[in-house]
């Protein structure tokens, strides 16, 4: 594998790219990292073409993270212009390789290069990283336009990425006032799915849902809108934060039950950051927690939040430098 290739984590919006180096010890070069609006290229190959020129760069291989699901030689992005074909890609780039991967196996991959002031732990349980010859389960869960859910399997030092999506598993109410949201927004949507509460949309969905409990109109609103409204004080966005973080605890406690994800789960998408005051004093651990006779065992089990401001692209480079090691075996 060449020392540098191109790597990229590619939203619905926009794709960052930068440069790493599979055989250093921080493979990812921080500061090649460059962002583009997707709607400025008609292809990934065109704006990938675009970062190599205005980086000076070149590359022969890529490792293109993307916020869909990765079948066979294509990928497709909801609500995306680009439809990502590897081999067209390849091909168009001139590139020997390119790898596709879903963008929740990158995050989960970036687990393996984290460093601790890239973590925030949410209650008192610290992260720990194992020895890397001993197995360890990790789940992940992401809150952003979506909710984006993964795992990370590490045995005998290799790792393998979980991709699924369990933000469309069904929404499992835990209090009377979650069960009778669940019935507003069961009337709008039909099934509901944990994914229409927990995301930046449902949060407005959550809000709408409280207003309508009370009596109120909330009108159209943004995400921003109602933390803002609760930074400043207002009751039901207040009410709205701390539904959404409780909610956020017990679905993140069922994905590490489900998954049996003992070493910890981490928290990661673009809400985190930006809400991580309100997770830290709010009923996300107690719900977490909260799961039975499992309650002890999972008041044992680190839940982090990510701060890292380029977790997809960082997990991009772990995959490459499993690459690597694969090719090297």
């Amino acid at each position: 594998m060449s020392a540098t290739l191109l790597i990229a984590d590619i939203g619905g919006t926009n794709a960052r790219f930068a440069l790493a180096d599979p055989h250093a010890a921080t493979p990812l070069l921080d500061d090649s990292v460059r962002e583009f609006a997707v709607a400025d290229f008609p292809s990934l190959a065109d704006a990938a073409r675009h970062y190599l020129d205005q980086a000076g760069a070149h590359a022969d291989r890529g490792v293109f993270a993307v916020a869909g699901r990765v079948d066979g030689d294509e990928a497709r992005i909801t609500n995306h212009p680009w439809v990502i074909s590897r081999s067209r890609t390849r091909e168009m780039l001139g590139f020997d390789q390119v790898h596709l991967l879903n963008d929740f196996a990158a995050q989960a991959m970036a687990i393996s290069l984290y460093r601790p002031e890239d973590l925030v732990a949410i209650g008192g349980v610290a992260w720990n990283p194992a020895p890397a010859d001993q197995p360890r389960t990790y789940a992940v869960l992401g809150p952003g336009t979506g909710l984006g859910v993964g795992g990370l399997v590490v045995r005998d030092g290799r790792c393998y990425p979980l991709e699924t999506e369990g933000g469309h598993v069904s929404f499992p109410p835990g209090t009377p006032e979650e069960i009778r949201i669940l019935e507003i927004l069961s009337a709008q949507f039909g099934r509901v799915s944990n994914e229409r509460l927990i995301c930046g949309p449902g949060l407005v969905n959550i809000h709408r849902a409280l207003c309508e409990l009370a009596g109120l109109d909330p009108g159209l609103l943004e995400p921003k809108d109602i933390t803002a409204r609760a930074a400043q004080g207002d009751a039901l966005g207040m009410r709205a934060v701390d539904v959404f973080c409780a909610v956020f605890g017990a679905i993140a406690g069922d994905l590490v039950l489900t998954l049996g994800a003992w070493d910890g789960v981490f928290l990661t998408g673009g809400l985190v950051p930006k809400m991580l005051d309100s997770l830290r004093h709010s009923g996300f651990r107690q719900r977490f927690e909260y799961k039975g006779r499992f309650s002890p065992t999972m008041a044992r089990v680190p839940s982090l939040a990510v701060v890292h401001p380029r977790a997809g692209l960082l997990g991009a480079a772990a995959y490459a430098v499993d690459l690597l090691r694969r090719e090297a075996a």
